[in-house]
């Protein structure tokens, strides 16, 4: 089990992590999803080792990463988002390299090295110089280098960027394998690759955990949003003056308009209920004809992008974390 506790992280003025705190069960596929600079890269930091955290504290499987450190360590294998190859070296040479690193005795080396090219497919480049691989089969030596000698906790940081669509499409079915016997803990700052090779999802937005859930339990929950885009005729002081006399409404997003004397502007509404008769006559009652209204759902895509961007700036409620009931389901 991975207990991160009350995790923050600064950087001088800037905060970099904000009281972040989440359990990881074993044997599950876990991914931490925001945008690039959310703080992903410097949770996986603090969890290997590589950095050291202003406050809070990471455990692994009871040990800590800090005080316990050869003990926590030992349980880890790591693929940064730049893979550490020495490319003067064939595939086969840094394995066994990574191997003497990682204390795998002498006579396993062989077959534990045999074991982690066969699992991540590249038998047929073992014998080649590193520097004469694709990007896509650097990877996958970055990937083997991480599970030399079973390691019960895997953690990859964006390990598919930069690859081309098959690439992307091996490396995940490679991830999903090591998800069977191995906590495999993936960052990206793709969607849809995260809800689909992850059990359990974990969403940092400007240093804080905004969301955490099941995928499908996520999208679910995300995809109550609604959105209306509107057109009125009049102008963007009046139409603010009337919106505001609808209680609970968020703030519109004013867009661009071609028709003199009209406004367009959108609505992101919450829930499941139907606003547009309450929000048309508040518009009306102050002489602001509705031209157009279309609803639409959000995608999840959408939902993502405004749960990520817009985030409070004051300290979010910290989000529930996954249970032992629900990680035994």
């Amino acid at each position: 089990m991975i207990e991160v506790k009350h995790l923050t992280k600064r950087y001088g003025e800037h905060l970099a992590l904000e009281d972040v705190s989440f359990t990881m069960e074993e044997g599950r596929v876990y991914g931490l999803l925001g945008p690039n600079g959310a703080g992903k890269s410097t949770t996986m930091n603090i969890m290997t080792g590589y950095l050291a955290a202003t406050e809070g504290t990471v455990t692994i499987d009871g040990y800590d990463i800090v005080e316990d450190a050869r003990d926590a360590k030992r349980l880890i294998g790591y693929l940064p988002e730049q893979p550490p190859l020495y490319t003067d070296m064939t595939a086969w040479e840094y394995l066994a390299y990574a191997a003497g690193i990682k204390g795998v005795p002498k006579k396993e080396r062989k077959d534990e090295i045999g074991r982690v090219i066969a699992l991540t497919g590249l038998e047929s480049m073992a014998d080649r110089v590193m520097r004469s691989l694709s990007k896509g089969y650097r990877q996958r030596v970055g990937l083997a280098q991480a599970i030399l000698g079973h390691p019960h906790i895997v953690i990859l940081d964006e390990p598919t960027v930069g690859l081309d669509p098959q690439q992307v499409i091996e490396v995940r079915s490679i991830i999903r394998d090591l998800g069977r016997d191995h906590t495999v803990i993936l960052s990206s700052h793709i969607l849809s690759e995260v809800a689909e090779v992850c059990d359990y999802v974990y969403i940092i937005s400007q240093g804080r955990l905004v969301a955490a859930d099941k995928p499908e339990q996520l999208s679910r929950n995300l995809q109550q949003s609604q959105m209306l885009e509107i057109r009125v005729q009049g102008g963007r002081n009046a139409v603010e003056a009337a919106l505001k006399t609808v209680p609970d409404l968020p703030e519109p997003e004013f867009l661009p308009d071609a028709e003199p004397g009209s406004c367009a502007f959108r609505l992101t509404l919450e829930g499941e209920s139907d606003r547009r008769a309450e929000i048309s006559m508040a518009l009306a009652s102050q002489g602001l004809p509705v031209l157009s209204m279309q609803s639409k759902s959000l995608s999840l895509e959408e939902i993502f992008l405004a749960l990520t961007e817009d985030a409070p700036e004051e300290a979010a409620p910290q989000v529930p974390t996954e249970g032992k009931e629900d990680a035994d389901a």
